[in-house]
This record gives structure tokens, sequence and C-alpha cells, in this order.
């Protein structure tokens, strides 16, 4: 059997708020209530299980999704739509812009408990030349 990742766990203030936020952006269905986990797959299989701790607990990660054209264009409105800020860049200096890094399009935006959010429509390393944005 080959290595797969299965499935991680996202810390968040209030689970069902980030899993239902993240759902929502991506196009996604948020899973039946496990324990403490409100589970969201991915269509690669991945779940990520969202689980509620204290606020001063989380420290926040990154989590970066390929997606298609199309699913980036409708992201993409949802996030305008929802007025959520997002970035060109990881370090959220190019606000309202988005990066056409790896011959593809790309943005980064934060979930409700902090967690650093990108979308991209080309892997990293997928195309020889990466303008800057």
């Amino acid at each position: 059997m080959s290595v797969e990742l299965n499935h991680t766990i996202v810390h968040a203030r209030n689970n069902r708020e980030s899993a239902e936020f993240l759902a929502r952006i991506l196009g996604l269905e948020v899973g039946i209530e496990w324990g403490p986990f409100i589970p969201v797959t991915t269509s690669n299989g991945v779940t990520l299980d969202f689980a509620g701790i204290p606020a001063g607990s989380i420290t926040v990660q990154h989590y970066a999704f390929l997606i298609s054209d199309d699913e980036f264009d409708a992201a993409f409105e949802r996030i305008r739509h929802a007025g959520i800020t997002y970035y060109a860049d990881p370090h959220m200096k190019q606000p309202g812009e988005i990066n056409h890094h790896h011959g593809g399009r790309g943005l980064y935006f934060q979930d409700p408990a902090g967690h650093g959010m990108e979308i991209i429509t080309r892997p990293y390393g997928s195309h020889a030349a990466t303008p800057q944005h």
C-alpha cells in the first residue's frame, strides 16, 4: 500500500463554524459529527477533522488546496461575496490581489480560527517560470 494522508485535526474555537466556513468556500459538505470532530472531506479522500479547543491553545497552521480553474472561480466568488479579505501572498502584504504562480492562480485567506488557507490551481513547481504575482 502506498502512503497517503488520511486525515488531520484542525483546531478551532468553534469546530462547527470553522468546518462550515471551509466547506462553504470550497463547495464541500460538512460530515457527520464524530465525537469532538466535525469532518470536511476533500475529493482526494483527505479529511480535515475540526476540533473545538480554547482560543489560546490554537497554533495557527497553513492548509493549501489544489482546485480546478472552475472551482477557483466559484470559491473566489464566494470569498468576495462574503467580504473575506484575501491576499496574493502568505505574508498578507498584498490584500485584494491574487497570484499567478506556477502558471495558475492562487490566493490566501484566513478561517475563523486564524488558520492560513490557500487555494491554488497549479501545484508548486509545475511551471518553469514563476512570476512574483
